[in-house]
């Protein structure tokens, strides 16, 4: 995030690249930064002669080429921006000799989404040496994404509760415009200065406050068996929003860091917080956890668990619905 920051605060002062390479796994900067560069460099009056949008799947490096060579019509400088380029992955190496000498008043701009260049050929190399910038978009991991959302939210006036940032993660993913889709329903309907809360999160998105994978971990991690049957019943009974395989993977990634907990010499909150990459907020549901589950069996049920993932995906399962395998494991890890 910082870094799309200071590619925009530099595009704002007038520091203007005439390559814009935009690579990576996350389309939602690449996008971002494409639609800043679309809505801010030229006004509205330049964008009618001056402005165009290509898209990988219609042109050619020729016809990218071709367009990029104009000279802008009664202004400073034109813009054109390639969407969906990694539709031209196969030949995009050849967009390194315009590279080499790009016209000074074009700022091109190529949307190369989910892929990236190999940095060891000649486009890579040429569009930094000529003044270009290649821009590359990572995906966050999955404990980084609550830390944006907050983030996100703080810039725009809102907060979020550690457990409703968590809920969204869960339910969505690590895809931001995914994410940040929700994030626009949440601000349609609530005030500026709003703590967005679980009850939110339910009442607008959809989401289940009490009955999600969320609350099976920690339900699992307090041994509170009830509880988890009965979320175990509830996802049973609305499996295309409960699919097993991303509960089980939950509970992998949850019993993994069990394990890495156990083998910490310090075990303040501060230290496991720090070691397992977690908020501190749910630190205690890890010691809790811990102290429910000695090293030995959180290796057994580690294993237990890659069996599952197996099951869960359908094989050697027998057709077993998935609620029922789900009720298995539990009694399994909770017996």
């Amino acid at each position: 995030m910082d870094d799309v920051k200071q590619l925009v605060a530099a595009i704002k002062k007038g520091d203007i690249k005439p390559i814009y390479f935009l690579m990576g796994e996350e389309a939602y900067y690449i996008d971002k930064i494409s639609d800043f560069i679309e809505d801010n460099i030229l006004d509205e009056a330049e964008k009618g002669f001056n402005q165009m949008v290509l898209y990988g799947r219609d042109v050619s490096i020729d016809d990218i080429v071709s367009n990029a060579k104009r000279y802008p019509m009664m202004a400073e400088r034109q813009v054109v921006i390639v969407k969906e380029a990694q539709d031209l992955s196969r030949t995009i190496e050849k967009l390194a000799q315009y590279a080499e000498n790009p016209q000074p008043t074009t700022v091109l701009v190529v949307n190369y989404k989910y892929k990236k260049l190999d940095k060891r050929k000649a486009l890579y190399k040429t569009i930094s040496k000529s003044g270009g910038m290649v821009f590359e978009s990572k995906k966050l991991y999955e404990n980084q994404v609550p830390d944006w959302i907050r983030r996100v939210l703080k810039g725009q006036g809102y907060d979020i509760s550690p457990k409703a940032a968590q809920m969204l993660v869960e339910f969505l993913g690590t895809d931001l415009s995914k994410v940040n889709n929700e994030l626009d329903k949440l601000r349609i309907v609530l005030p500026e200065g709003t703590q967005i809360t679980p009850e939110h999160i339910e009442e607008n998105i959809g989401i289940s406050k009490d009955f999600n994978n969320f609350e099976l971990r920690k339900a699992v991690g307090e041994r509170n068996v009830v509880k988890a049957h009965q979320i175990a019943k509830y996802f049973a009974d609305n499996p295309k929003d409960n699919p097993m395989v991303v509960s089980v993977s939950l509970l992998f990634s949850f019993f993994s860091q069990l394990l890495h907990l156990h083998g910490l010499t310090d075990k303040s909150p501060r230290s496991v917080a720090s070691a397992l990459k977690v908020n501190p907020y749910f630190v205690n549901e890890y010691l809790t956890a811990a102290r429910n589950y000695p090293m030995k069996k959180v290796s057994s049920i580690i294993a237990l668990l890659r069996e599952f993932d197996v099951k869960s995906k359908g094989v050697g399962s027998n057709a077993v619905p998935q609620g029922d395998l789900l009720k298995e494991l539990l009694v399994r890890i909770l017996g």
